[in-house]
Parts: structure tokens; sequence; C-alpha cells
């Protein structure tokens, strides 16, 4: 995925060694048909059936990528000396993250890899998002985000997002208002982890538009696993989602699936 100011973000889709511009097809037919073969996308083995959104169960239990902590980054065990794979810990968690703002279907709070922007949103199909606090990890991240949603959530609504269902809103207000009311809660991690370790930002916010013909009034959701072909007319993309004129399908939850496209 990219995206250029004022222009619909553009989207790719691998199939095989070729990369298919998605937009190019917007407004006509596609049928996609999984063939049955699932593979692991670390290891590449076959596999009955995809864990953690495209691993092998080995895999899936073994690395840290698939750990809890990658979900709830706040119960980060590598102090502790039991991380799974201690040097992809090294590489992935200490690193600057960002806690963010982002309105996709309401207000919401998350975090992101700083070079992950603005991957991150574009991937939740956000139509703004802020950059509110930057940090030196992503524990620290964790704990900064599980502070925020006391106040905020830190969920989309899919069907609303799909639907474009989605009021503006004025981050910056809503950024100066939560650092408002958790300060108490904010000096505490500056005590704990030191003043420049988790640093307020002044940045802009961002704004995101699709490619999109037509949003659908009623989402109706694809699934490969009960129905293995479906075709429609491509009518938008956001977010995860292919948006057919018979149903929406979330592209990322079938990673690892053999696909057949024809267009």
């Amino acid at each position: 995925m990219s995206i250029e100011p004022a222009t619909p973000a553009r989207y790719t889709l691998r199939a095989g060694e070729a990369r298919l511009p998605l937009n190019d097809y917007l407004g006509k037919p596609l049928s996609l048909r999984w063939t049955g073969a699932i593979a692991c996308t670390h290891c590449g083995r076959p596999s009955k059936k995809s864990f953690g959104q495209g691993y092998c169960y080995p895999c899936f239990k073994r690395l840290a990528q698939c750990d809890s902590c990658i979900m709830k980054p706040e119960l980060c065990h590598f102090h502790e000396g039991t991380c799974r794979e201690p040097e992809w810990g090294e590489r992935f968690c200490f690193q600057p993250h960002i806690v963010y703002l982002a309105n996709a279907s309401g207000l919401k709070v998350g975090i992101t890899r700083a070079n992950q922007m603005p991957t991150r949103w574009l991937d939740q199909g956000a139509v703004q998002a802020l950059p509110i606090i930057a940090v030196d990890s992503r524990q620290q991240s964790g704990f900064v985000e599980v502070l925020f949603k006391n106040e905020v959530s830190d969920r989309t609504n899919w069907r609303a997002m799909l639907k474009n269902d989605t009021a503006e809103i004025d981050l910056a207000t809503e950024r100066d208002r939560l650092l408002d009311t958790l300060a108490p809660g904010l000096e505490e991690l500056h005590e704990r982890f030191g003043q420049d370790a988790i640093r307020v930002l002044d940045e802009p916010a961002q704004r995101f538009t699709y490619p999109v013909l037509e949003y659908p009034t009623k989402v109706v959701s694809h699934n490969l696993d009960k129905t293995p072909e479906i075709e429609g007319v491509l009518m938008g993309i956001k977010g995860q989602y292919l948006m057919l004129d018979s149903g929406v399908i979330n592209l990322r939850k079938y990673t690892g699936y053999e696909i057949e496209l024809m267009a």
C-alpha cells in the first residue's frame, strides 16, 4: 500500500512473482478461488489450518512474533529472560514506537513502530490519524496505550468502517483533552522510564482516502473456508478488505492460503 496527499491509497496484490495494481481493477469482475492449500508464511510447510494469520502450528507456538505480548506489549517478558527469540525481540521490540489516535469508525488509540506510518493507518482503513506520543520500546508503548484505553477504545468497528459511516473528529482537540486527563498516569511512566523515554509529539493530523466506487449499505462477509470460490465486481478497497458487489472479504484473514485470482 502507498499513499500520496489528496489521492486515494494505491493497493497491490502479490500473485506469485507478479504484483497486480488492484486499483486498476475497480469496476471490473473478479473471481477468487481457494485451492484448498495452506502454507506457513514463515517456514513454508503445508498446513491444514492457518494460525495467527498465516503460521503453521509449530511456528505459531515457537516464534516470538506469535507470542501474546505482540498483541499486548505491556506483557513483554524479555527482561525475565523468557523471550522465545531474544535476538528477534531485540530487533523488533527495542526500537521507536508511536502511540496514535485514529479515526476509522470513531476515535481509537493504537500503537505502531515508527517506521510503519502511514502503513498501519491504511491497514486499518483510517480516514484520519495523529501521532501523539513517541517511546523507545514496544513495551513502553503498551503501557501508554493501556493508560489511554481507560478513556478511549482501541478497536475499530469494521462494519462501520466499510460503510464509511465515520464522522470527522478534531484529533488535536482530543489529544489535548486526553493528555490533560491522563497527566498523572503519564507522569508515573516518566518517573519509571525517564522523561526522555516517553515524548509528547506536536504533529499535524493526516487524512486518507481510499479507492472506492460505492460503499455497501449492508455489509455481507465472504468466507473462503465455507465458500472456496467467490466472485463479483470490485467496488472498492479499504484497509484489509476487498469490497465486491457480492460482499466483502478480509484478505489478511487468509494469509497463507493459495488463491487463484481471475479478472
